[in-house]
């Protein structure tokens, strides 16, 4: 605890980041492609299902049609046979049987014309229920493309967006900078953020709620000491001890990364306080990973508490 280390400068209050909508929105993003690719794949499903219902109903038709066609083709074939028959007998007959062989002969010609109308209008009709059937399912087939078209329009407008938000959030988190002029890496600004950034696993967390006191506290491989803070201005002065260094960290503000190095390494420590209470701080000491390198050159695994 010999030299009392202070930043040449003071830096500008780095911008804060805002993690968590970064995660918010990136889970939006791959929510939004996953219920674009499920509606595409509903839609094919459903497509298919209505061909092949469309298909049966064809092959029903035909089945029946040809079926119904027989059958009248069979009873026409009689009703002309019965026809040609009565006529012969009329011709052949004298006087009042004649007479009424030609009676008998009318009401059979009669007879199968009515029965020829009946086929035709029967397979007409069959085929216009099929026509119809056809017209719906074309309507509902281009009423579900078009639905799922905007849908997925929708989506796509969606998902640009969201993904030019997101960039835009990322590039403002890489302009961070500490107290030392050195770019910082994400910044989290409360609890829930600090939580994702162990998740991303770059650096060693270690969070700490710190109150005024007359000794200094452990927090990772260092010792801090929380000597005032400021409300008003959202300010504190803090003790780090590393390295039997003490390093005085005065006026510092809330969501600043403040830097300092310790153990040699090349990367510095980080404390970041995103809250600022009386007499008491909280955030967390992110320190570098392993297998950082001491400035001298040579390599080392740093410390971790974790």
């Amino acid at each position: 605890m010999n030299d009392i280390e202070t930043p040449e400068q003071q830096p500008e209050q780095p911008k804060t980041g805002s993690l968590t909508l970064v995660y918010v929105l990136a889970a939006g993003l791959a929510l939004a492609n996953g219920y674009s690719i499920w509606q595409i794949h509903d839609m094919r499903a459903q497509m298919a299902t209505i061909q092949e219902s469309t298909s049966v109903e064809l092959a029903t038709l035909r089945e029946n049609t040809a079926q119904t066609a027989g059958a009248s083709q069979r009873s026409v074939e009689k009703l002309q046979e019965e026809l040609a028959a009565a006529r012969t007998e009329a011709a052949n007959a004298a006087g009042g049987a004649k007479a009424a062989a030609q009676r008998h002969a009318d009401t059979l010609a009669k007879k199968l014309a009515e029965q020829q109308r009946a086929q035709q209008e029967q397979v007409a009709s069959q085929f216009n229920e099929v026509r119809e059937n056809v017209t719906a399912t074309e309507a509902k087939l281009g009423s579900s493309i078009t639905e799922v078209s905007g849908n997925v329009t929708e989506v796509r407008n969606e998902v640009t967006a969201t993904k030019a938000e997101l960039d835009k959030t990322i590039n403002d988190l890489k302009r961070m900078n500490g107290d030392m002029g050195v770019m910082s890496g994400l910044i989290a600004t409360n609890g829930d953020e600090l939580k994702a950034l162990k998740d991303l696993g770059e650096r060693n967390y270690f969070e700490f709620d710190l109150v005024k006191t007359k000794d200094p506290r452990k927090v990772g491989d260092i010792r801090i000491q929380l000597k005032k803070t400021d409300l008003k201005r959202n300010k504190f002065t803090v003790d780090v001890y590393a390295d039997d260094k003490r390093i005085e960290k005065k006026d510092k503000t809330m969501n600043e990364p403040v830097q300092f190095y310790a153990g040699g390494l090349r990367q510095p420590y980080e404390l970041v306080v995103y809250q600022v209470k009386k007499n008491q701080i909280v955030g967390y000491l992110a320190t570098p990973k392993v297998n950082a390198t001491r400035q001298g050159g040579t390599p080392l695994v740093a410390k971790s508490a974790n």
